[in-house]
């Protein structure tokens, strides 16, 4: 039922009059269906230093309070990609990503580093796979005034605004277009989450969308958890002078 509020809402923007039902209807008439997810991407390695878990009585209360990190997988029509990406928790705005045909530390490195290089989070919070463990990417964000975060063992719904990101993703694009290519899901990722930054609306941001919300002046942000709300909302991270990003590479 979310989905068809979103769509509506969107459509509303674009001065269309359908409303949710009739979304309902054409969803049905269409034969929308689930998918099983594909491989695992977040293995540990026993050697790597861990960090606690940070966020048990922590809500993210402003943009750049919390920013999680998490790779994924996408389908090819021959094979698999892997996409990392890191997302500001509080307006679910996609702050830099990555794609890769490995799983090689590289692209993870690299989305790290594009993230910091346009605003620096409170905490930061990832699952314990040997990329997050890693002692490359420990020391980059050591060399921040950040607090790392890391989701306990079997604990992967400590994630869950990113894997949000990664159902969406994966319902609306990938699965959508079942690109042949590499280069057919890099231009089909590239288009599909500049709109999703700029255009698509989120239920929980009261259908606003996550730059809308990134971006708002702070006496603009109406606070989505009021108890949590800071009294200034950017005390960290000055993100006046961002644009939408592309992926970096």
């Amino acid at each position: 039922m979310g989905q068809s509020r979103r769509i509506a809402a969107v459509l509303r923007r674009e001065g269309s009059t359908l409303n949710r039902k009739a979304v309902q209807r054409h969803r049905r008439e269409m034969g929308i269906a689930g998918i099983s997810p594909g491989p695992n991407t977040s293995k540990r390695c026993l050697e790597h230093r861990v960090y606690p878990y940070l966020l048990r009585h922590t809500t993210s209360a402003y943009p750049n309070h919390v920013w999680g990190i998490d790779i994924t997988y996408i389908r090819l029509r021959g094979g698999w990609m892997y996409l990392v990406a890191v997302l500001d928790w509080y307006s679910r705005y996609v702050v830099s990503w990555q794609l890769d045909q490995t799983l090689e530390l590289g692209f993870v490195l690299a989305a790290a580093a594009a993230a910091l290089t346009q605003a620096t989070p409170t905490i930061w919070n990832s699952d314990q796979g040997s990329h997050f463990t890693s002692p490359q990417y420990l020391e980059l964000l050591g060399k921040e005034d950040i607090q790392i975060s890391m989701d306990g063992k079997g604990r992967a719904l400590d994630n869950i605004f990113t894997e949000r990101l990664w159902r969406t993703v994966k319902y609306e694009e990938v699965y959508r277009y079942d690109d042949a290519s590499p280069k057919e899901a890099r231009q089909g990722l590239t288009r599909y989450l500049a709109f999703y930054n700029q255009r698509r609306p989120h239920q929980a941001l009261a259908y606003r969308t996550p730059a809308e919300v990134y971006f708002a002046p702070p006496v603009a942000l109406a606070p989505i958890n009021d108890s949590h709300s800071p009294a200034d909302p950017r005390e960290k991270g000055d993100v006046s002078t961002l644009n939408c990003l592309s992926p970096v590479s």
